[in-house]
């Protein structure tokens, strides 16, 4: 039987959240007198017909733009399905992220090959790429016709070409992996931690104390627990410089620090933390 539970919530007007179980996705939606603008399109082909599905159930105009928060393969496998479903459109993404896309995804292929049991391997490997084809380096306006969205690159950190989206009208801003409810904000391999809670002053100021905030993963949430989550990430890097300062080994800095994280947590970040560091920043140990 086809699965009729209705999935995306108006959480202001005209702007529409969808969580989804795997992984915890969320997909946004942005309308305006001209259509429809997708923010994120999940994981795999299979998964993207249930949000295309989604979208047409909802009934709130045709689709007609897509934006991909970052180069992570959860937030742009669905691409293709949605120009499949829907027709041709543009879609947006910062041009590090584009410049990236290929390669992060030729990773995540290579992962899911190794993953024999792992029920979604199949579906994940039949993705079709399709890239981002309109780019931006700071920040973008588009035009829905009655209302602007905005994209805007705030910085490096979850990955160095992170965007947020702002519905000003609205007073909604998508904040992609840079801001995270599900779990800690993940950490990896090309992720920046030293420059992260930088960034998020960036993002927290463009919000007003009543701004709604969707995650790349998990419930909406609000401007005091972005600011919390800032807090975190910040103890997260000034703890990588101290012990930096101090002489202490990379190798043994999540023994040694206090940490807000479960250290498995933060392997990368300590590792990527140290690379980053200013040369003048790190000192040799102490004999």
């Amino acid at each position: 039987m086809p699965d009729d539970t209705p999935r995306f919530e108006e959480v202001a007007p005209r702007v529409w959240v969808a969580h989804y179980d795997w992984m915890h996705v969320n997909i946004t939606l942005v309308g305006g007198s001209d259509g429809l603008v997708m923010v994120d399109s999940h994981g795999s082909a299979a998964q993207a017909r249930i949000v295309a599905d989604d979208v047409r159930r909802l009934g709130a105009g045709p689709l007609t733009a897509l934006v991909n928060t970052h180069e992570h393969w959860d937030h742009h496998f669905g691409n293709a399905t949605m120009v499949e479903q829907f027709g041709e459109m543009p879609v947006h993404a910062t041009e590090w992220a584009r410049d990236h896309v290929e390669e992060s995804a030729q990773r995540t292929f290579e992962d899911f090959e190794q993953r024999v049991d792992d029920p979604r391997r199949e579906e994940v490997l039949a993705t079709t790429l399709h890239l981002p084809d309109r780019t931006f380096s700071s920040a973008v306006q588009l035009d829905l016709g009655d209302r602007a969205v905005e994209l805007i690159h705030p910085g490096r950190g979850h990955t160095a070409g992170d965007l947020v989206v702002r519905v000003p009208d609205a007073d909604v801003i998508v904040g992609g992996d840079l801001v995270e409810e599900s779990d800690p904000p993940f950490i990896g391999d090309d992720s920046w931690p030293l420059e992260w809670p930088g960034t998020l002053d960036l993002v927290v100021g463009l919000m007003t104390d009543d701004t709604i905030v969707v995650p790349g993963h998990g419930k909406v949430v609000d401007k005091d627990f972005v600011q919390d989550q800032r807090i975190e990430l910040g103890i997260i890097a000034e703890t990588i410089r101290d012990l930096a300062s101090r002489g202490v080994p990379e190798s043994q800095a999540l023994d040694v620090g206090e940490w807000p994280w479960e250290r498995e947590r933060l392997v990368s970040a300590v590792r990527l933390g140290y690379a980053h560091l200013p040369r003048g920043q790190k000192r040799l140990p102490m004999a």
